[in-house]
Parts: C-alpha cells; sequence; structure tokens
C-alpha cells in the first residue's frame, strides 16, 4: 500500500511520515501492524473529541440512513445545517448570529474576504506578517512568505502586512481598509497569544476607519484553549469569525459568521455571492452538531486549562526552552530545528504522534484531543523525555 500511496496519489512534502493507517480509536491511531500510536496532534487539531468518538459516529449514521446530499448551499431547509447554525448563534455574541458553512477552512478564508470586499466596497486587505489562513489563491495571498508565494504569482492585490501585536503598525489600517484578518492565536508561527490588549486595540482601530475585523479561529475555537472561542480570552469581538477544523469532528467543514445584516450582502447584487455545491452537507453538518453539542454539554473546555498545566509540569526538561500557547495548543520550543527532527521523528518510531508547526522550525505542535486521559499525557511526555534524554 505504501508503494501505491507514493505512485498513485499527490505528495505535499518529498518525506512524508507514511504510517500505514489501519484504524482509531480515541486518542490513539493504529497501524497495518496492530501497533498504536497515542495522538498529540489530532489531525492538527481537527479531531477535538479524539478519533471515532460514538456521538459523532451515532450522529453520521442516523443522517446516512435519512439523506445525503440533497441540494446545494441554501437552497433546501435541512434540519442538521440548521441547527448547527443556530447553536452556533447561542453560544456566541448577539452580533454573530448568521453562519455561512462551506467545506474547508480555508474555504471560510475565502468567503470572509469576498463579503468584507463587498461589505465595505473597499479592496485593500490587511494580514499578518508570519500569518497562516490556508493554501487557496485568496488564502495564500494574505502569507508574507515570499518563498512559499513566489512560485503561484501574481496573487490576490492590494494586500498589506502588519506585525502581530506591534501597535506601532497600526495606524495603517485607514480608510482604504476593508478589513483587518488576523489569527487569535498565530498559530504557524509558534502559537503567538496577543499581548497588552493587541486585538482590542485593532479593533477600535477598524472601527474608526470603518473597516471589518475578521479573526481565524480555524485552530484556536472550539475550547481548545480552555475557552469555546479563543477570542473569549481577550475581549474582543470579531465582524467575522472564521472556523473549521475542531467543528467537524474528524469530518472537512469550514464556516464564517457574522451578523444578519453584514451576511445579507452575500445574497443579492449580485445573487449568489458565495455559492458551494456541498457546504452544510447534512452528514457533515450531523457530526459537526454532536461534536459541538458535546464540547458544549462536557467539562472538555475547562478540563483543557487542566490539561494544560499537566502538560507544563510534565514537561520539564533542559533542552525544552519555552512552552508557548494556551489550553490544548501548545508548542515545545527547542534549541534548533535538528532537535526539533529529531524529536517528532523518534517519537513516531516509540508510538508517539508528534507534528511540526508552518514557520517555527525550532516548534514541536502538541494539539492532542481534548479528550486525552491525564495518564495518557504522562506516558507521551515522557517518551518526549527520554528521546531528549538521548539527543
Amino acid at each position: 500500500m505504501q508503494d501505491d500511496f507514493y505512485k498513485y496519489q499527490a505528495q505535499t512534502t518529498p518525506h512524508p511520515l507514511a504510517i500505514e493507517v489501519s484504524h482509531a480509536e480515541g486518542s490513539y491511531i493504529y497501524d497495518t501492524s496492530g501497533k498504536g500510536h497515542l495522538d498529540f496532534v489530532a489531525g492538527v487539531s481537527a479531531t477535538p473529541l479524539g478519533h471515532r468518538h460514538p456521538k459523532v459516529v451515532s450522529a453520521i449514521k442516523n443522517q446516512l440512513d435519512q439523506y445525503m446530499h440533497v441540494m446545494v448551499y441554501g437552497e433546501y431547509v435541512q434540519e442538521p445545517a440548521v441547527a448547527l447554525t443556530k447553536l452556533l448563534a447561542k453560544h456566541l455574541p448577539e452580533s454573530l448570529n448568521t453562519t455561512y458553512l462551506v467545506n474547508s477552512g480555508t474555504e471560510a478564508i475565502e468567503g470572509s474576504i469576498k463579503l468584507a470586499r463587498r461589505h465595505t466596497g473597499r479592496s485593500e486587505i490587511i494580514a499578518a506578517k508570519n500569518a497562516y489562513h490556508g493554501n487557496t489563491i485568496g488564502a495564500l495571498s494574505l502569507m508574507d512568505y515570499q518563498e512559499r508565494k513566489r512560485p503561484f504569482l501574481p496573487l490576490l492585490p492590494d494586500i498589506k502586512h502588519i506585525t502581530f501585536n506591534r501597535d506601532d503598525c497600526l495606524n495603517q489600517i485607514t480608510e482604504k481598509t476593508a478589513a483587518v484578518i488576523l489569527e487569535t492565536i498565530q498559530g504557524g508561527a509558534g502559537f503567538i497569544e496577543p499581548t497588552n490588549n493587541y486585538l482590542q486595540k485593532v479593533q477600535q482601530q477598524c472601527n474608526e476607519v470603518g473597516a471589518l475585523l475578521i479573526l481565524d479561529e480555524i485552530q484556536p475555537g472550539f475550547g481548545r484553549t480552555g475557552k469555546l472561542f479563543g477570542f473569549e480570552h481577550y475581549n474582543c469581538i470579531p465582524d467575522i469569525l472564521v472556523t473549521g477544523k475542531g467543528l467537524g469532528g474528524g469530518m472537512p467543514i469550514g464556516a464564517f459568521t457574522a451578523s444578519q445584516d453584514i451576511m445579507a450582502d452575500l445574497k443579492d447584487n449580485p445573487k449568489l455571492g458565495h455559492i458551494t455545491t456541498f457546504g452544510g452537507h447534512p452528514v457533515i453538518a450531523s457530526a459537526a452538531l454532536a461534536t459541538l453539542t458535546e464540547i458544549i454539554e462536557s467539562d472538555l473546555t475547562s478540563k483543557a486549562l487542566e490539561k494544560e498545566q499537566l502538560f507544563r509540569k510534565e514537561l520539564q526538561h533542559p533542552k525544552i526552552k519555552a512552552i508557548r500557547g494556551r489550553g490544548l495548543m501548545l508548542a515545545l520550543m527547542m534549541e534548533s530545528p535538528e532537535i526539533t527532527n529529531q524529536v517528532i521523528l523518534q517519537a513516531k518510531d516509540k508510538g508517539l504522534i508528534l507534528f511540526w508547526l508552518l514557520f517555527e522550525p525550532k516548534a514541536i505542535r502538541i494539539t492532542p484531543p481534548l479528550t486525552i486521559s491525564d495518564k495518557e499525557i504522562i506516558k507521551g511526555c515522557q517518551i518526549i523525555k527520554s528521546i531528549l534524554d538521548t539527543i
């Protein structure tokens, strides 16, 4: 199967981890030899309830018995999508009450860019340096990493970049700006949190010049940071909220949420301002509804902060220079990229799944399922420390 994987399936890197997956359950992924791999990555923050959570699986099976795809997005009333968007509105600030369901986080970013330009009548979008919002043309345009962008030029025009957490860049947000788009916590840059009320200051400047604030919560959303949404930590409410990953509980989904007034701009002048065939798919919406309901009704969100403290306690080691992030969105900072690579690759051999971050080569990603047990945390941390002892 591995030979066929390399021969027939398009690759994203020269050296994928290439674990041959047999099945997955809870906090473990099992390969075709029967070996269990403790998952400290959760599909890059996409499986908050672990693998094959029974409530998610049940919701999927129940929906399969009723109907699957029946019509393009927005034409038919389908209970799973209606219930999901209603539940999101119930647990978001009053101004964030209307959600457009799409197929991925990067499509949600694309939709948010279109919505901001349509609503404001402006073209300029401001993003942060070292940001990552996806890889489609619009989302890629928001990145300032020229080595990754250059092969695909030209990209979207009228994109400017500011430095995250730098107040002296805020005067670049002007009456020409349609929107400022930021990750609530910068992911690929190394899980960098906003400091000194930075997000509030950005929001205030946006309000003064009539620009919209878009927050990308594709990674920090849905309990991972110890709040249902990461922005709740920072006293800031965006005009447009972008989500994805964890919302689907292991199924592909994205969403962007705004006020009904703002979102209405996509349904007329022109009609079909944004359209998607499979957005709001009833099977995926059912999985997302079950996932969101479980996160809301359980103690997983508050427990994320307790589990963060356990990670910080167990990962005391002289080769770990810092632990960035919040809740179960953590990055271990090593002395060098070489140590990072050794730890991740040796951990794979020892049955622990770790992963890299996009722009920070010294970082090791720690984003396990919210359902991970204390015993599993301690086991994984012991593996990491045992590797560091030999490097």
